[in-house]
């Protein structure tokens, strides 16, 4: 009988699943099963999975994120035709100073975890209420929480360490860095793709609604540009990216704007959306940037902080080895890799034209100094891995 692992992805909106077995070492890449629940919060919700295309499904108004879940259990079940789920697994974004490897959840650890809901607020409340609901649903299923911080417990003191007081980094006030979960699998997959190259000094661009870089060393996390918050850095779809703190201290002081108004503004109304004032999504900017000049701008303004900051990132590593593009933007949008590269040519990158408009796993050009790669990130698989290690110790995933 195979063990089954179920992976959720939860956000404020929606619900990521995928169904992995990991009654064997080598745990398969695809999952058995996944899909989505959509719209949870709006008017019209969805379900579709890998079987059942999206449609419509009712989740009531009073409690419709518990409803959900237990919509995904209920076809959970369906599809393990009696087969033993085992464990859930969820992406949680923040495990803060205490938590660098993943752990079973009780409730000690759910209110630790519960504390550094401030410190990303578009995501780790829905993971938690996610892992709540469903202890009251069954208390005896362990769920496992696998941290988007953890990669980067192994940054040096100096990338760690922020220009404060040394008492506030005592306080855990520090660079904690985010999408860790994509850039473990980043350290998994790459020496596939590239062998020995993929343990030099490697800046992987992760970039989707949410957007950071990672520079690797040895495959291990060394730098990144998210920080305390998953505010910091690069420009993204709604966030702002890295600020100049002064321009907050104007709006709250000057324009009496409140704190939460500021953080609403930030997360949610900043980044390509606020400047263009149309889109969050690069490529409907793509689409009408000829005749909307903001369009432009916007588009234009990601570009350049995308390749400042790999710029930087160069520096921090004293050199660079390979560049990786990897999650929803990365991946599929050739046109937004073109015009990054096309910034960085300073460095010798060429891309070759015809492998990037084909998303091809290598895109640079024979005659590129430094290799160029698309790698598909694996979040979901490298969750169902953790819980594998915590569940069944002596088995090993890779």
């Amino acid at each position: 009988m195979s063990q089954w692992v179920l992976v959720l992805n939860c956000g404020s909106s929606s619900i990521k699943f995928g169904l992995f077995d990991i009654s064997q070492a080598v745990i398969s890449r695809k999952p058995r099963w996944n899909g989505k629940v959509d719209g949870i919060l709006g008017t019209g919700p969805t379900y579709g999975d890998s079987v059942t295309t999206p449609h419509a499904i009712a989740l009531g108004s009073e409690h419709p994120y518990s409803e959900a879940l237990r919509h995904i259990i209920e076809r959970t079940q369906a599809q393990l035709q009696g087969d033993a789920l085992v464990a859930i697994a969820h992406r949680v974004v923040h495990g803060g100073s205490r938590y660098f490897t993943p752990v079973l959840v009780n409730d000690e650890v759910l209110r630790d975890l519960c504390s550094y809901i401030p410190l990303a607020p578009l995501h780790q409340p829905f993971a938690l209420e996610a892992i709540e609901r469903l202890l009251e649903i069954d208390p005896s299923l362990p769920q496992v929480a696998c941290f988007d911080t953890a990669f980067h417990h192994t940054l040096p003191e100096v990338e760690q360490v922020l220009p404060l007081p040394y008492a506030v980094f005592e306080r855990g006030i520090r660079r904690y860095g985010f999408h860790g979960l994509s850039y473990e699998y980043m350290a998994v997959h790459l020496p596939e793709l590239a062998g020995d190259r993929a343990r030099g000094r490697v800046i992987v661009a992760h970039l989707g609604s949410g957007a950071s870089l990672c520079g690797m060393q040895d495959l291990q996390s060394v730098a990144t540009t998210m920080s305390f918050s998953a505010l910091d850095g690069l420009m993204m779809g709604t966030r702002s990216g890295a600020l100049d703190p002064g321009v907050l201290l104007h709006m709250m002081e000057v324009e009496h704007l409140t704190p939460a108004r500021v953080g609403e503004m930030l997360y949610h109304e900043s980044g390509l959306l606020g400047l263009s004032g149309i889109a969050a999504d690069p490529r409907v900017l793509l689409q009408c940037e000829a005749t909307e000049p903001r369009a432009r701008l916007a588009l234009a303004l990601y570009v350049r902080r995308i390749v400042r900051e790999i710029g930087s990132m160069v520096a921090a590593l004293g050199g660079l080895d390979m560049l990786v593009f990897t999650a929803g933007i990365g991946e599929h949008n050739a046109e937004i890799r073109l015009r990054i590269t096309q910034g960085l040519a300073f460095l010798g990158v060429q891309l070759d034209l015809t492998a990037n408009q084909a998303d091809a796993t290598v895109i640079s050009s024979a005659a590129s100094a430094i290799p160029v790669l698309v790698a598909l990130t694996n979040e979901e698989w490298m969750a169902a891995s953790h819980a594998q290690r915590l569940l069944k110790p002596g088995l090993s995933e890779v």
